[in-house]
């Protein structure tokens, strides 16, 4: 493109009248062109903040209960410790281990019955691969000594069964014990020494927690019994799970976090690529109305474009000068909205308080919703796909419009001028 198109190009865009005396009307939809692709890009770098704060704040709320690594084993918890020094002596990204066991179990309360998960820990060591210790609201996991038979429950879970620490709770094991008199179920009575919440609804009413030498002489060969992992990167997670999957061989099955939840993050993941569509629709729609915009300003210019073709513009330049003022439209629009939707997303604390305080409701009521702020986690990447699929609607929704202006025929133009 020549200097002179692109001069041309820049008079029209900011061109406030329209030839034959007009009222500034054109320019009128160029800034409703603008303000569109504005509004457009804004909202979609701000829902996908949203959704990404979501997605974190769940995740990391998960992660604080779950390990990176969950290692399996058919041979039991024996020798862990020697199993842990050799993972952590090879593989220099794991900086936490902790025994496991784990089994499905039925607790229940005079009249109230609830399917559970009991898993046993080492309480000394579970520091080391969850923050399961610093969700305490009431005890503390020290307190579950070998031999004691004494639990933590999630709060939900407490609430549910009206427990409060010193109560006791009647655990059933899924498999019955055969005896010389029948087979008899399989119940212990565990005491209730602390209540936790993670602020995630599924382990803080359906996980119990117990000292893993206590869950395993309860559960006997119906627990599934490893080690707990902790990585220093936990997005690196899924490779090192590889790797060490790789290394131990079989008899051992080696999980990471990502797997655990596969089902919700991948629906999480569906939701964000169906809501990035939607939103995209906005900023195609007003692509739409720039599409409109120039073909009303070609319609205008059509004396303007004759006289260019009679001194010598070639249908070409007058394609590039309407692509030029279109282009132009769509790349202010763009960084309009870029700079409204990253201050938005970065300050998503401090405007949505002010808006509830405002109109007077709440956005996420504390008793309805696990967090009752809401969350944004702005990502580069999302801001320049989003950027740069504007700018390419825009540049395509120049295309027809710049046609249609280099057909003009420069008689057919200036016939009644």
């Amino acid at each position: 493109m020549t200097p002179f198109e692109w001069f041309v190009g820049l008079r029209y865009t900011r061109s406030a009248r329209v030839a034959g005396g007009g009222n500034g009307f054109i320019s009128f939809i160029a800034a409703l062109g603008v303000a569109g692709i504005a509004l457009g890009v804004a909202a979609l770098i701000v829902v996908l903040s949203v959704m990404n704060g979501f997605q974190k704040d769940v995740r990391d709320r998960m992660l604080s209960v779950l390990p990176h690594i969950e290692i399996r084993s058919d041979q039991g918890l024996e020798g862990w410790q020697d199993l842990a020094a050799r993972i952590e002596r090879e593989e220099p990204r794991i900086v936490g281990a902790a025994p496991m066991v784990a089994g499905q179990v039925v607790a229940s309360i005079q009249d109230t019955v609830r399917g559970a998960l009991l898993r046993g820990i080492d309480p000394a060591a579970e520091a080391a691969v969850s923050d399961l210790g610093r969700q305490m609201r009431q005890g503390r996991l020290d307190e579950l000594l070998p031999g004691r038979f004494g639990v933590a429950i999630g709060r939900v879970l407490a609430d549910q069964l009206g427990l409060v620490p010193g109560d006791r709770l009647s655990l059933l094991a899924p498999q019955a014990t055969v005896t010389p008199a029948g087979i008899v179920p399989r119940v212990r009575q565990f005491v209730v020494i602390g209540l936790f919440e993670s602020g995630h609804y599924e382990f803080d009413s359906a996980m119990i927690v117990a000292n893993y030498q206590d869950a395993s002489r309860f559960l006997r060969d119906d627990a599934a019994a490893g080690l707990r992992l902790r990585t220093n990167d936990m997005h690196a997670a899924p490779e090192i799970a590889d790797e060490l999957a790789a290394r131990l061989g079989a008899g051992f099955e080696v999980r990471d976090w990502s797997t655990e939840n596969r089902i919700w993050f991948s629906a999480v993941q569906v939701e964000k690529r169906m809501m990035f569509l939607i939103m995209l629709l906005i900023i195609a729609v007003a692509a739409f109305n720039l599409v409109s915009m120039l073909v009303m300003t070609v319609t205008a210019k059509r004396p303007d474009i004759a006289i260019l073709r009679t001194l010598g513009a070639s249908p070409k330049s007058v394609m590039s000068i309407f692509m030029i003022q279109g282009t132009l439209i769509g790349v202010l629009g763009t960084v309009s909205g870029v700079v409204m939707g990253v201050l938005v997303a970065a300050n998503v604390g401090t405007i949505v308080p002010w808006i509830e305080q405002l109109f007077g409701f709440r956005v996420l009521p504390p008793g309805i919703y696990v967090m009752s702020e809401l969350p944004s986690d702005l990502h580069a990447e999302d801001v320049g796909w989003i950027a740069m699929l504007a700018c390419l609607l825009a540049l395509v929704a120049t295309i027809y419009p710049s046609l249609r202006a280099a057909r003009v025929e420069p008689a057919q133009a200036l016939r009644y001028e």
